[in-house]
């Protein structure tokens, strides 16, 4: 299992603002890469009530099951590599979570056997070294919706928080409380549950 801290900033972008920095840094349709998120928690989110949240990702057919907890000034993410037939079995729910993160989870006193799969989140991603950091264009479809999204991943939290925000503002691009994509799943997953 390997461990990171992520730093990162968010911002929801418009459709127009989301072209004006892919044109201004030079991204090129040909630079994006389609990734899968395909999210888990209980019936009840117990994950999600806990502030963590699982997926497994597909990028270049390469599965990696990660599990995100809150940690100072960021996220601890647990990685956990999956073959692919590993994650056919989660998917199709035939399978409980296993391994070291499998662990995690159970420390949280939650039962790894009632995670279900969710749904789906699909990412077109581009990324480019931007000051001390990575600068990512995501353009994101999940539940018959789609949205755009800038992200600055950085190495310090009040270092990165400033190269951010001034380059919103350097675009005019006003400060947007933004989730996190699984967030943001999670929200609008649980308004269709409570509508049926």
């Amino acid at each position: 299992m390997k461990q990171e801290l992520e730093i990162e900033f968010k911002n929801l972008l418009t459709e127009e603002e989301f072209h004006r920095l892919a044109s201004h840094f030079s991204v090129k349709e040909d630079d994006f890469i389609t990734q899968e998120n395909h999210y888990f928690d209980t019936p009840e989110f117990s994950l999600k009530n806990h502030g963590t949240a699982l997926r497994i990702r597909k990028k270049k057919e390469i599965y990696t099951l990660t599990l995100k907890q809150p940690y100072n000034d960021g996220l601890l993410e647990s990685h956990q590599s999956l073959s692919t037939q590993e994650a056919a079995t989660l998917l199709d729910g035939d399978a409980a979570i296993t391994g070291e993160i499998a662990g995690l989870i159970q420390q949280l006193g939650i039962d790894v056997t009632r995670l279900v799969h969710f749904g789906t989140l699909a990412t077109k991603r581009s990324q480019l070294p931007y000051k001390d950091g990575l600068l990512v264009l995501d353009h994101s479809f999940y539940l018959n919706k789609d949205d755009y999204e800038l992200e600055f991943e950085a190495a310090d939290f009040h270092v990165g928080k400033q190269q951010f925000n001034d380059l919103l503002e350097q675009f005019c691009i006003p400060i947007r409380h933004t989730e996190n994509k699984i967030r943001r799943f999670y929200q609008l997953k649980y308004s269709q549950i409570s509508e049926e």
